[in-house]
């Protein structure tokens, strides 16, 4: 299993899921960009690319992540956090050296991407 999902998590992205078209999966991965580089995406999507992507369930969620994002993000857990100020997804990802203050933003060893004013 490339990302764990934990049970928090689970159930936020099982509600936002209704919302969605069926066939619809968690898409997970890394885009240019962020203060450090690199930031996360998380969205939806009902698409699967064979030669590029992955699809597997974990924790339940139908999830589709980019084979070229694997060695960035592998053993990086999805999390969901509530507070007073509302609630909000967290990612802890091993495989970053550097993180932004917001949480979203990354540097990796094995892939810098060009940061970008925030």
């Amino acid at each position: 299993m490339v990302i764990q999902i934990t049970d928090q998590a689970r159930i936020q992205i099982i509600e936002m899921l209704k919302d969605e078209a069926d066939q619809s999966r968690l898409r997970f991965g890394v885009k240019g960009g962020g203060c450090s580089g690199l930031s996360y995406a998380l969205g939806f999507d009902h698409q699967v690319d064979p030669e590029l992507d992955i699809a597997d369930d974990i924790n339940g969620i139908p999830v589709t992540i980019k084979k070229e994002d694997i060695p960035i993000i592998n053993g990086t857990t999805i999390d969901f956090k509530q507070n007073m100020m509302g609630g909000g997804f967290t990612i802890d990802n091993p495989n970053a050296i550097v993180s932004c203050g917001c949480g979203s933003s990354f540097k990796a060893k094995e892939r810098e991407g060009t940061p970008e004013n925030c």
